[in-house]
Protein backbone atom coordinates (compact mmCIF):
# COMPACT_ATOMS: atom_id res chain seq x y z
CA UNK A 1 0.00 0.00 0.00
CA UNK A 2 1.61 3.38 -1.08
CA UNK A 3 0.01 7.29 -0.83
CA UNK A 4 -0.16 9.56 -3.81
CA UNK A 5 -0.64 13.34 -3.35
CA UNK A 6 -3.02 14.64 -5.40
CA UNK A 7 -3.25 18.26 -5.95
CA UNK A 8 -6.82 20.13 -6.39
CA UNK A 9 -8.02 23.48 -6.32
CA UNK A 10 -10.84 24.81 -3.72
CA UNK A 11 -12.03 27.92 -3.50
CA UNK A 12 -10.53 30.23 -0.30
CA UNK A 13 -14.06 29.97 1.31
CA UNK A 14 -13.73 26.54 1.90
CA UNK A 15 -11.06 26.80 4.43
CA UNK A 16 -11.82 29.82 6.60
CA UNK A 17 -11.70 29.72 10.04
CA UNK A 18 -13.86 31.30 12.01
CA UNK A 19 -17.51 30.59 12.73
CA UNK A 20 -19.00 31.75 9.22
CA UNK A 21 -21.05 29.83 6.74
CA UNK A 22 -21.23 30.43 2.77
CA UNK A 23 -23.41 30.12 -0.15
CA UNK A 24 -23.40 30.39 -3.46
CA UNK A 25 -19.62 29.54 -3.82
CA UNK A 26 -18.89 32.02 -1.37
CA UNK A 27 -20.71 34.76 -2.82
CA UNK A 28 -23.54 35.29 0.60
CA UNK A 29 -21.48 35.14 4.11
CA UNK A 30 -23.74 34.35 7.36
CA UNK A 31 -23.33 33.18 10.56
CA UNK A 32 -24.34 30.05 11.67
CA UNK A 33 -27.12 30.95 14.47
CA UNK A 34 -29.54 32.30 11.36
CA UNK A 35 -32.96 30.94 13.21
CA UNK A 36 -33.53 34.36 14.20
CA UNK A 37 -33.24 36.20 10.70
CA UNK A 38 -36.08 33.73 9.03
CA UNK A 39 -38.04 34.75 11.80
CA UNK A 40 -37.56 38.00 10.77
CA UNK A 41 -38.39 36.96 6.92
CA UNK A 42 -41.02 35.30 8.26
CA UNK A 43 -42.90 38.50 10.55
CA UNK A 44 -41.83 41.23 7.19
CA UNK A 45 -43.29 39.01 4.79
CA UNK A 46 -46.37 37.96 6.60
CA UNK A 47 -47.37 41.24 7.88
CA UNK A 48 -47.33 42.93 4.40
CA UNK A 49 -48.82 40.07 3.07
CA UNK A 50 -51.97 40.72 5.17
CA UNK A 51 -51.65 44.38 4.13
CA UNK A 52 -51.74 43.64 0.12
CA UNK A 53 -54.70 40.99 0.64
CA UNK A 54 -57.12 43.00 3.00
CA UNK A 55 -56.38 46.35 3.60
CA UNK A 56 -54.85 47.74 0.05
CA UNK A 57 -58.18 46.60 -2.36
CA UNK A 58 -60.42 48.48 -0.22
CA UNK A 59 -58.11 51.39 0.81
CA UNK A 60 -56.99 51.87 -3.23
CA UNK A 61 -60.77 52.07 -3.94
CA UNK A 62 -61.84 54.41 -1.18
CA UNK A 63 -58.63 56.30 -1.51
CA UNK A 64 -56.13 56.45 -3.20
CA UNK A 65 -54.38 53.94 -5.62
CA UNK A 66 -51.09 55.17 -4.60
CA UNK A 67 -51.19 53.28 -1.03
CA UNK A 68 -50.30 49.98 -2.19
CA UNK A 69 -47.97 51.15 -4.51
CA UNK A 70 -46.32 53.20 -1.97
CA UNK A 71 -46.47 50.02 0.15
CA UNK A 72 -44.91 47.74 -2.48
CA UNK A 73 -41.84 50.47 -3.45
CA UNK A 74 -41.25 50.56 0.86
CA UNK A 75 -41.69 46.67 1.07
CA UNK A 76 -39.20 45.68 -1.57
CA UNK A 77 -36.32 48.70 -0.17
CA UNK A 78 -36.69 47.45 3.30
CA UNK A 79 -36.02 43.60 1.73
CA UNK A 80 -33.26 44.96 -0.04
CA UNK A 81 -31.79 46.34 2.88
CA UNK A 82 -32.00 43.56 5.03
CA UNK A 83 -30.45 41.36 2.73
CA UNK A 84 -27.63 43.19 1.30
CA UNK A 85 -26.98 43.21 5.66
CA UNK A 86 -27.32 39.46 5.97
CA UNK A 87 -25.33 38.06 2.95
CA UNK A 88 -22.45 40.43 2.82
CA UNK A 89 -19.15 40.82 4.61
CA UNK A 90 -19.22 42.96 7.36
CA UNK A 91 -15.71 43.84 7.60
CA UNK A 92 -14.11 40.32 8.55
CA UNK A 93 -10.16 40.64 9.01
CA UNK A 94 -7.81 37.86 7.69
CA UNK A 95 -6.01 35.79 10.44
CA UNK A 96 -2.11 36.05 10.80
CA UNK A 97 -0.38 32.85 8.66
CA UNK A 98 1.87 30.82 10.89
CA UNK A 99 5.05 32.61 9.80
CA UNK A 100 3.62 36.01 10.61
CA UNK A 101 1.95 34.84 14.02
CA UNK A 102 5.38 33.66 14.84
CA UNK A 103 7.02 36.64 13.81
CA UNK A 104 4.78 38.60 15.96
CA UNK A 105 5.41 36.20 19.30
CA UNK A 106 9.13 37.06 18.41
CA UNK A 107 8.68 40.49 18.30
CA UNK A 108 6.69 41.10 21.79
CA UNK A 109 8.65 38.80 23.62
CA UNK A 110 11.76 40.73 22.76
CA UNK A 111 9.85 43.97 24.04
CA UNK A 112 8.52 42.42 27.23
CA UNK A 113 11.86 40.56 28.02
CA UNK A 114 11.88 37.74 30.45
CA UNK A 115 8.68 38.06 32.77
CA UNK A 116 10.17 36.43 36.73
CA UNK A 117 8.07 33.58 37.82
CA UNK A 118 4.95 34.25 39.08
CA UNK A 119 4.35 37.78 37.95
CA UNK A 120 1.71 38.45 35.39
CA UNK A 121 2.94 39.17 31.62
CA UNK A 122 2.08 43.32 30.50
CA UNK A 123 -0.77 43.25 28.33
CA UNK A 124 -0.22 42.93 24.84
CA UNK A 125 -1.07 46.48 23.08
CA UNK A 126 0.58 49.18 21.10
CA UNK A 127 -0.41 52.63 21.00
CA UNK A 128 -0.80 54.56 17.32
CA UNK A 129 -1.62 58.41 17.36
CA UNK A 130 -5.03 59.53 16.05
CA UNK A 131 -6.10 62.83 15.65
CA UNK A 132 -3.63 63.61 18.70
CA UNK A 133 -5.01 61.02 20.63
CA UNK A 134 -3.35 58.10 21.73
CA UNK A 135 -4.93 54.82 20.54
CA UNK A 136 -4.24 51.38 22.17
CA UNK A 137 -4.35 48.48 19.56
CA UNK A 138 -4.94 45.11 21.58
CA UNK A 139 -3.78 41.88 20.61
CA UNK A 140 -5.87 39.04 19.24
CA UNK A 141 -5.06 35.59 21.10
CA UNK A 142 -7.36 34.04 18.50
CA UNK A 143 -6.25 35.34 15.56
CA UNK A 144 -2.44 36.35 16.42
CA UNK A 145 -2.90 39.99 14.90
CA UNK A 146 -3.18 43.42 16.55
CA UNK A 147 -6.64 44.48 15.90
CA UNK A 148 -6.70 47.77 14.17
CA UNK A 149 -8.59 50.99 15.60
CA UNK A 150 -12.51 50.42 16.34
CA UNK A 151 -11.86 46.14 15.76
CA UNK A 152 -13.37 44.01 17.96
CA UNK A 153 -13.29 40.16 17.76
CA UNK A 154 -17.12 38.83 18.11
CA UNK A 155 -17.52 35.35 19.94
CA UNK A 156 -20.54 34.01 17.63
CA UNK A 157 -19.06 34.21 14.60
CA UNK A 158 -15.30 34.16 15.85
CA UNK A 159 -13.40 36.49 13.56
CA UNK A 160 -12.20 40.10 14.06
CA UNK A 161 -14.59 42.16 12.50
CA UNK A 162 -13.22 46.19 11.19
CA UNK A 163 -15.44 48.64 13.34
CA UNK A 164 -17.42 46.06 14.64
CA UNK A 165 -20.93 47.69 15.91
CA UNK A 166 -22.60 44.76 17.71
CA UNK A 167 -24.30 41.29 16.12
CA UNK A 168 -27.58 41.48 15.43
CA UNK A 169 -29.34 38.13 15.23
CA UNK A 170 -32.34 39.76 13.78
CA UNK A 171 -30.33 40.42 10.23
CA UNK A 172 -27.77 37.02 11.02
CA UNK A 173 -24.48 38.35 10.83
CA UNK A 174 -22.22 40.94 12.54
CA UNK A 175 -22.63 45.10 11.54
CA UNK A 176 -19.43 46.22 10.90
CA UNK A 177 -17.71 48.39 8.71
CA UNK A 178 -18.65 47.25 4.94
CA UNK A 179 -22.40 46.93 6.31
CA UNK A 180 -23.32 49.05 9.00
CA UNK A 181 -24.78 51.66 6.41
CA UNK A 182 -27.37 49.29 5.11
CA UNK A 183 -28.13 48.24 8.44
CA UNK A 184 -29.51 51.72 9.35
CA UNK A 185 -31.22 52.28 5.95
CA UNK A 186 -32.77 48.68 7.21
CA UNK A 187 -34.14 49.88 10.54
CA UNK A 188 -35.08 53.03 9.23
CA UNK A 189 -37.12 51.70 6.45
CA UNK A 190 -38.57 49.27 8.28
CA UNK A 191 -39.73 51.93 10.84
CA UNK A 192 -41.16 54.05 8.00
CA UNK A 193 -42.89 51.03 6.72
CA UNK A 194 -44.53 49.74 10.26
CA UNK A 195 -45.56 53.64 10.65
CA UNK A 196 -46.99 52.88 7.51
CA UNK A 197 -48.94 49.72 8.13
CA UNK A 198 -50.20 50.58 11.34
CA UNK A 199 -51.81 53.89 10.43
CA UNK A 200 -53.43 52.95 7.36
CA UNK A 201 -54.97 49.49 9.10
CA UNK A 202 -56.33 52.07 11.48
CA UNK A 203 -57.81 53.83 8.69
CA UNK A 204 -59.44 51.05 7.22
CA UNK A 205 -61.17 50.36 10.38
CA UNK A 206 -62.71 53.11 11.14
CA UNK A 207 -63.67 53.47 7.70
CA UNK A 208 -65.12 50.15 7.23
CA UNK A 209 -67.18 50.80 11.25
CA UNK A 210 -69.02 53.98 9.73
CA UNK A 211 -71.32 51.38 7.98
CA UNK A 212 -70.96 48.03 9.22
CA UNK A 213 -69.97 48.87 13.41
CA UNK A 214 -67.10 48.30 15.13
CA UNK A 215 -67.52 44.47 16.14
CA UNK A 216 -68.77 43.83 12.80
CA UNK A 217 -65.72 45.45 11.42
CA UNK A 218 -62.77 43.14 13.43
CA UNK A 219 -65.13 39.91 13.18
CA UNK A 220 -65.18 40.65 8.89
CA UNK A 221 -61.26 41.07 9.12
CA UNK A 222 -59.49 38.93 11.33
CA UNK A 223 -56.73 39.86 9.59
CA UNK A 224 -56.34 43.58 10.17
CA UNK A 225 -56.45 42.64 13.92
CA UNK A 226 -53.17 40.43 13.53
CA UNK A 227 -51.32 43.38 11.71
CA UNK A 228 -52.13 45.62 14.39
CA UNK A 229 -51.05 43.70 16.85
CA UNK A 230 -47.45 42.80 15.52
CA UNK A 231 -47.47 46.45 14.40
CA UNK A 232 -47.95 47.84 17.73
CA UNK A 233 -45.20 45.73 19.87
CA UNK A 234 -42.94 45.57 16.85
CA UNK A 235 -43.25 49.65 16.55
CA UNK A 236 -41.48 50.35 19.99
CA UNK A 237 -38.37 48.52 19.64
CA UNK A 238 -37.81 49.24 15.75
CA UNK A 239 -38.17 52.71 15.84
CA UNK A 240 -35.81 53.24 19.55
CA UNK A 241 -33.52 51.31 17.32
CA UNK A 242 -33.55 53.60 14.73
CA UNK A 243 -32.95 56.38 16.91
CA UNK A 244 -30.58 55.19 19.17
CA UNK A 245 -28.21 54.11 15.86
CA UNK A 246 -29.51 58.01 14.27
CA UNK A 247 -27.67 59.25 18.29
CA UNK A 248 -24.12 57.37 17.42
CA UNK A 249 -24.34 58.39 13.51
CA UNK A 250 -24.42 62.00 14.70
CA UNK A 251 -21.22 61.19 17.35
CA UNK A 252 -19.33 59.20 14.63
CA UNK A 253 -19.57 56.02 17.28
CA UNK A 254 -20.43 52.52 17.57
CA UNK A 255 -22.56 50.36 19.58
CA UNK A 256 -19.39 48.65 21.27
CA UNK A 257 -17.65 52.01 21.98
CA UNK A 258 -20.90 53.25 23.60
CA UNK A 259 -21.53 50.06 25.98
CA UNK A 260 -17.94 50.20 26.72
CA UNK A 261 -17.81 54.07 27.25
CA UNK A 262 -14.33 54.56 25.23
CA UNK A 263 -14.79 57.94 25.38
CA UNK A 264 -16.55 59.09 27.84
CA UNK A 265 -15.02 57.06 30.97
CA UNK A 266 -12.96 58.57 33.85
CA UNK A 267 -10.17 59.56 31.60
CA UNK A 268 -12.53 61.64 29.76
CA UNK A 269 -10.84 61.18 26.51
CA UNK A 270 -12.48 62.62 23.49
CA UNK A 271 -13.70 60.68 20.48
CA UNK A 272 -10.66 60.88 18.06
CA UNK A 273 -13.05 59.95 14.75
CA UNK A 274 -15.48 62.76 15.45
CA UNK A 275 -15.76 65.87 13.14
CA UNK A 276 -17.47 67.66 16.00
CA UNK A 277 -20.14 68.17 13.45
CA UNK A 278 -23.38 66.33 13.01
CA UNK A 279 -23.50 67.17 9.31
CA UNK A 280 -19.92 65.44 8.35
CA UNK A 281 -20.13 62.66 10.95
CA UNK A 282 -23.21 61.28 8.86
CA UNK A 283 -21.47 62.26 5.78
CA UNK A 284 -18.90 60.06 6.45
CA UNK A 285 -20.69 57.01 7.80
CA UNK A 286 -23.57 57.14 5.35
CA UNK A 287 -21.93 58.68 2.14
CA UNK A 288 -18.44 57.50 2.33
CA UNK A 289 -16.58 54.87 0.26
CA UNK A 290 -17.51 51.52 0.00
CA UNK A 291 -14.58 49.20 1.16
CA UNK A 292 -13.70 46.31 -0.20
CA UNK A 293 -13.57 42.86 1.51
CA UNK A 294 -10.10 41.64 1.93
CA UNK A 295 -10.78 37.87 2.59
CA UNK A 296 -10.67 37.45 -1.07
CA UNK A 297 -13.46 34.89 -0.28
CA UNK A 298 -13.59 33.08 -3.76
CA UNK A 299 -10.12 33.06 -4.49
CA UNK A 300 -8.42 29.53 -5.91
CA UNK A 301 -5.97 27.68 -3.65
CA UNK A 302 -4.23 24.51 -3.82
CA UNK A 303 -4.74 21.29 -1.55
CA UNK A 304 -2.48 18.47 -1.55
CA UNK A 305 -4.88 15.01 -0.21
CA UNK A 306 -3.29 11.65 -0.07
CA UNK A 307 -4.53 8.91 -2.28
CA UNK A 308 -3.70 5.27 -0.91
CA UNK A 309 -3.35 2.76 -3.80
CA UNK A 310 -3.08 -0.72 -3.23
CA UNK A 311 -1.26 -3.34 -5.46
CA UNK A 312 -2.93 -6.94 -5.09
CA UNK A 313 -1.98 -9.97 -6.67
CA UNK A 314 -4.90 -12.31 -8.18
CA UNK A 315 -6.27 -15.03 -6.60
CA UNK A 316 -3.84 -18.62 -6.30
CA UNK A 317 -4.59 -21.79 -7.45
CA UNK A 318 -2.80 -25.24 -7.34
CA UNK A 319 -3.51 -25.73 -11.02
CA UNK A 320 -3.14 -22.12 -12.47
CA UNK A 321 0.70 -20.85 -12.23
CA UNK A 322 0.77 -18.27 -14.82
CA UNK A 323 -1.04 -15.47 -13.51
CA UNK A 324 1.43 -15.29 -10.45
CA UNK A 325 4.50 -15.69 -12.97
CA UNK A 326 3.15 -12.84 -14.87
CA UNK A 327 1.96 -10.84 -12.25
CA UNK A 328 5.45 -11.38 -10.89
CA UNK A 329 6.88 -10.24 -13.70
CA UNK A 330 4.86 -7.60 -14.29
CA UNK A 331 5.40 -6.01 -10.78
CA UNK A 332 9.27 -6.19 -11.21
CA UNK A 333 8.75 -4.56 -14.55
CA UNK A 334 7.11 -1.71 -13.13
CA UNK A 335 9.86 -1.29 -10.09
CA UNK A 336 13.25 -1.31 -12.30
CA UNK A 337 11.32 1.10 -15.61
CA UNK A 338 12.87 4.62 -15.18
CA UNK A 339 11.10 7.24 -13.09
CA UNK A 340 11.89 10.31 -16.26
CA UNK A 341 10.17 8.99 -19.42
CA UNK A 342 13.02 10.08 -21.69
CA UNK A 343 15.39 7.94 -19.65
CA UNK A 344 16.49 4.82 -21.33
CA UNK A 345 16.67 1.36 -18.75
CA UNK A 346 20.37 0.53 -18.49
CA UNK A 347 21.49 -2.74 -20.07
CA UNK A 348 22.59 -4.17 -17.48
CA UNK A 349 19.41 -4.45 -15.81
CA UNK A 350 17.70 -5.49 -18.83
CA UNK A 351 19.49 -9.30 -18.21
CA UNK A 352 18.29 -9.50 -14.49
CA UNK A 353 15.02 -9.16 -15.61
CA UNK A 354 15.39 -11.89 -18.58
CA UNK A 355 16.91 -14.21 -16.52
CA UNK A 356 14.01 -14.02 -13.39
CA UNK A 357 11.70 -14.69 -16.11
CA UNK A 358 13.85 -17.66 -17.23
CA UNK A 359 13.88 -18.63 -13.64
CA UNK A 360 10.35 -18.82 -12.66
CA UNK A 361 8.81 -22.02 -13.91
CA UNK A 362 6.27 -22.04 -16.86
CA UNK A 363 3.35 -23.53 -16.84
CA UNK A 364 3.97 -26.55 -18.63
CA UNK A 365 6.99 -27.50 -16.51
CA UNK A 366 5.00 -26.82 -13.20
CA UNK A 367 1.92 -29.19 -14.02
CA UNK A 368 3.00 -32.98 -13.85
CA UNK A 369 1.74 -35.01 -17.43
CA UNK A 370 -1.17 -36.82 -16.22
CA UNK A 371 -1.15 -40.53 -17.17
CA UNK A 372 -3.83 -41.86 -19.37
CA UNK A 373 -5.88 -44.69 -18.57
CA UNK A 374 -6.35 -47.12 -20.60
CA UNK A 375 -10.73 -47.51 -21.10
CA UNK A 376 -12.69 -49.99 -19.56
CA UNK A 377 -13.58 -52.29 -21.98
CA UNK A 378 -15.79 -55.52 -21.74
CA UNK A 379 -15.14 -58.91 -21.35
CA UNK A 380 -16.13 -59.68 -24.95
CA UNK A 381 -14.19 -57.25 -26.81
CA UNK A 382 -11.02 -58.22 -24.74
CA UNK A 383 -11.74 -62.03 -26.35
CA UNK A 384 -11.84 -60.59 -30.00
CA UNK A 385 -8.90 -58.85 -29.62
CA UNK A 386 -6.92 -61.55 -28.51
CA UNK A 387 -8.17 -63.75 -31.51
CA UNK A 388 -7.34 -61.41 -33.90
CA UNK A 389 -3.71 -60.69 -32.28
CA UNK A 390 -3.34 -65.31 -32.93
CA UNK A 391 -4.21 -64.43 -36.66
CA UNK A 392 -1.97 -62.32 -36.99
CA UNK A 393 1.33 -64.03 -36.00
Amino acid sequence: MSAVMITRKVRKWEKLPGKNTFCCDGRVMMARQKGVFYLTLFLIVGTCSLFFAFECPYLAVHLSPAIPVFAAVLFLFVMAMLLRTSFSDPGVLPRALPEEATFIEMEIEAANGNVPAGQRPPPRIRNVQINNQIVKLKYCYTCKIFRPPRASHCSICDNCVDRFDHHCPWVGNCVGKRNYRYFYLFTLSLSLLTIYIFTFDIVHVVMRSVDNGFLNTLKETPGTVLEVLVCFFTLWSVVGLTGFHTYLISLNQTTNEDIKGSWSGKNRIQNPYSHKNIIKNCCEVLCGPTYPSVLDRRGLMQEDSPVSTTCTAPPSSSSIAAPQTTHAVLCLQKTTAPLIPNEHTPDDAKPSIAASAEKSPSPKEELPPTPKLPPLASPETDAETSIAKDKTH
